[in-house]
């Protein structure tokens, strides 16, 4: 009998009916480590050795109090949610971890692996955002539907996707915590070598996200072609599009009719423009 999905968004057990819940309980079974491997799709891709040393201690005291939940993928296991305990467990050598296998589709699977991280604050912003781009382009689904699976507004959902159009340098900054996704956020709109180049005064400096916004305003001003000179409202208005949407915004008017011109770098910056076109709905 298929069991009806209650709604997403509020957490792991908004994915998990309670009767479920219970039979699940029932038939928790210990698994070789061995026989167990990692999601290749694990939205979190950083682990803190000194954290995972710090939990392989405490299971050593007092086991795992939390089963890890996988899929059975022929003679292995897949692990939906629970890899930071199972490799706690390897770095213990515990030859075995109790586990709950379920028979779950993939799309499910993803949501809930993203899920139980985002709700836990272990995504860094950058493996956040991957996060998002990974199920939005693996099912085709829309942003608003990953701000329902995650229980974030559409906004905080297209704010951290920014970060993906980053330079990789950049990325690791924020991925080490050098600098912020506010700091990342506010260089969006400069161009791969000037991210760099602004990201290392960030940190030598140690500028603040108002700082960083500040010196990108004036970068857009003296970078300008200044003849012809444009009306100042005009100037404005393109300064405030350009902030709006990240990317390079010119309006070239003739008398009282004009056109708009918004740059984007890819198919993913133009479906990020899109979007936002979409949250203004």
């Amino acid at each position: 009998m298929a069991i009806k999905r209650k709604a997403l968004g509020k957490g792991l057990s908004a994915l998990i009916p309670e009767d479920l819940e219970k039979e699940d309980i029932q038939r928790i079974e210990d698994i070789d480590t061995n026989l167990i491997c990692p999601n290749s799709n694990q939205p979190r891709k950083v682990f803190e050795q000194d954290k995972l040393e710090e939990l392989s201690e405490s299971i050593k005291k007092y086991g795992v109090i939390q089963p890890i939940i996988v899929r059975k993928d022929g003679d292995i296991y897949t692990i939906i949610a629970g890899e930071r305990r199972w490799r706690a467990c390897k770095n213990a050598d515990i030859k075995n971890i109790p586990c709950i296998v379920r028979d779950i589709e993939n799309k499910n699977a993803s949501e809930i692996a993203l899920i139980e991280n985002i709700q836990r604050e272990n995504l860094n912003p950058i493996d956040e955002a991957h996060a998002y781009e990974y199920i939005m382009s693996r099912y085709g689904i829309t942003q608003e539907e990953v701000s329902n699976i995650v229980g974030k507004s559409r906004v905080y959902v297209t704010n951290i996707m920014r970060l993906t159009n980053l330079d990789d340098y950049v990325k690791n900054k924020i991925v080490t915590n050098e600098i912020s996704a506010g700091h990342g956020r506010a260089i969006i709109s400069l161009s791969l070598e000037k991210q760099i180049a602004m990201t290392d005064r960030i940190i030598k400096e140690n500028l603040s996200v108002r700082d960083v916004e500040k010196l990108v305003r004036d970068n857009r001003k003296t970078g300008r072609r200044i003849v012809p000179e444009k009306d100042k409202y005009i100037a404005y208005i393109e300064e405030m599009l350009t902030d709006r949407f990240s990317s390079r915004v010119n309006i070239k008017k003739n008398k009282n009719k004009g056109k708009i011109e918004i740059e984007y770098t890819s198919n993913e910056d133009l479906n990020r423009i899109l979007d936002i076109f979409k949250l203004e709905d």
